[in-house]
């Protein structure tokens, strides 16, 4: 339980902090969002419990593929704000987009050998 608090405590402090510095430099705090920060504490947690380098391998490389289908997401919230449609609408959309995305790599996948 201890484990996870700690986890959850610095993963949150990353949050604010990078969301801290958004307000002042959007750049710099996006800069500091866009590090893949939580999927390299993701992998370090993961090998501090179970440190197996094929168990780590298929994590990354199914990382990597999640990845892709989010990106758009980042284009889209932009565009929907700038057309004058309200925060709250533009990331649920967003959100919607990246679902759909996830849901398509996951079923198309497979039928190229992608194993997630």
């Amino acid at each position: 339980m201890l484990s996870l608090l700690l986890k959850s405590a610095l993963s949150g402090v990353m949050i604010a902090v990078a969301s801290t510095i958004a307000r002042r430099n959007p750049g710099f705090g996006a800069l500091l969002a866009s590090l893949p920060l939580v999927s390299v504490l993701g992998m370090i947690w993961l090998w501090s419990e179970k440190p197996d380098a094929e168990n780590m391998a298929d994590h990354a490389r199914a990382t990597f593929w999640y990845v892709l289908p989010s990106l758009p997401m980042f284009l889209l919230i932009p565009a929907l704000l700038r057309h004058g449609v309200g925060f709250w609408p533009a990331l649920g959309l967003g959100c919607l987009l990246t679902i759909a995305l996830y849901c398509a790599v996951t079923w198309i996948g497979p039928r190229f050998g992608l194993v997630l």
